[in-house]
């Protein structure tokens, strides 16, 4: 599974992606904090395990004031395990989308990863704790009929399904800013040295050993592509920004299947092949 290439002057600093807009890299997966008109500010997704303290201490080197909410794309161990012990420290929600809410409250794991799926992190996640995940005393719904969130003034809310049920994205249309969440990645999360160490820059699938629906994440990315995309702020890889990014993440979109698809999975695509760009 290749890529769709990105020149390396794409590249954006994870403190430089806009003046309202911060992200900090643990290993292989994001964290992002977005400030607001009113100077308030939301913590996007959680990190992995055991790094509250190290997330809450580069917040606090920015904001003097808690955020206003933790708002998680979805539940998946890398992007959530932070999640509780932070809204504990800070007496502040978790916000998910509804359809995430089995995976948050412990009623369902996960789907079993797809080792099948290539490369040393699909082989790897067996490993990688999938739940359940009990967080329900904290846990707030997005809402399910809207495209809007209180704590995310300004940004438009994308349902975003396929790596999991309830997965959301967040877009802003006045300056073309796209928070993707694991919809999709700007570099080859399935390979060990490309997601924690080099970090190539590509347009990549989600997740292949997490992604439970490939028909519907194939969607999920072609209704992104419809958007005008400036700057794309990943879950895993780095942001990139610039003129020619719509037209990656179209070229992304048109060729899903190919790209994105492990072979173990392409049976599930022969509807979404025929809806490609």
């Amino acid at each position: 599974m290749d890529g769709i290439s990105v020149p390396a002057e794409q590249i954006v600093a994870m403190d430089d992606i806009a003046a309202d807009v911060l992200g900090l890299r643990i290993v292989f997966v994001n964290v992002f904090a977005i400030t607001h008109a009113d100077g308030s500010w939301t913590l996007v997704d959680a990190g992995l395990p055991f790094t509250a303290s190290h997330i809450r201490n580069w917040a606090e080197r920015y904001f003097v004031r808690k955020p206003n909410g933790i708002v998680l794309t979805h539940g998946h161990f890398d992007h959530v395990s932070a999640a509780e012990e932070l809204a504990i420290h800070w007496g502040v929600p978790i916000y998910a989308h509804p359809k995430e809410f089995p995976y948050l409250t412990g009623e369902k794991e996960y789907p079993a990863p797809n080792v099948g799926a290539g490369g040393m992190m699909s082989l790897l996640s067996p490993l990688y704790p999938k739940g359940p995940v009990n967080i329900a005393e904290h846990l707030r719904a997005i809402p399910a009929d809207s495209d809007q969130l209180d704590v995310m003034r300004g940004w438009t809310v994308i349902h975003t399904p396929g790596h999991t049920p309830g997965h959301v994205s967040f877009f802003r249309e006045s300056d073309g800013i796209l928070i993707v969440g694991d919809a999709f990645c700007t570099t080859k999360p399935e390979s060990f040295f490309e997601a924690a160490l080099a970090q190539q820059p590509e347009l990549h699938g989600p997740p292949a050993y997490f992604t439970s629906d490939w028909e519907a994440a194939c969607a999920s990315v072609q209704r992104l592509a419809q958007l005008s995309v400036r700057t794309v702020v990943p879950g895993h890889g780095k942001p990139i920004s610039g003129f020619h990014v719509q037209e990656e993440l179209k070229a992304l979109a048109s060729r899903f299947v190919d790209l994105a698809v492990p072979e173990n999975r392409k049976d599930q695509m022969h509807h979404a092949a025929k809806n490609a760009i």
